[in-house]
């Protein structure tokens, strides 16, 4: 499922090159184009860096595969992450009750 229409029950993922990288940002779909602040904390999930398609389950999981750094930002999106091993649940922050993460792939098999 790949599309440009908003759901609320897929994931927004864009990929993104940085040099030897390739950055992943990833959301679960309801939350693009919002804004979340909690005392210093900000996050503002823009389309330009995370709305490039939207996919399923099954697609964000393949687009983790291709990136070396995450940014994950939505209890769906990040459950995914946990369940693949890429994010430790100790390492998950949470702005305004929306839970962000970033992790660096060091090893790929």
């Amino acid at each position: 499922m790949e599309d440009t229409k908003r759901s609320d029950s897929g994931f927004w993922v864009k990929l993104h090159p940085g040099g030897i990288d390739m950055i992943l940002a990833a959301c679960d779909s309801e939350l693009l184009e919002k804004s979340f602040n909690e005392g210093k904390l900000r996050i503002t999930v823009y389309r330009e860096f995370y709305g490039g398609v939207l996919v399923d389950d099954r697609g964000l999981v393949q687009h983790m595969k291709s990136a070396t750094i995450l940014n994950l930002v939505g209890e769906r999106c990040i459950e995914k992450a946990i369940e693949a091993g890429w994010v430790d649940p100790a390492n998950i922050i949470t702005i305004q009750g929306i839970p962000h993460a970033q992790a660096a792939i060091m090893f790929k098999d």
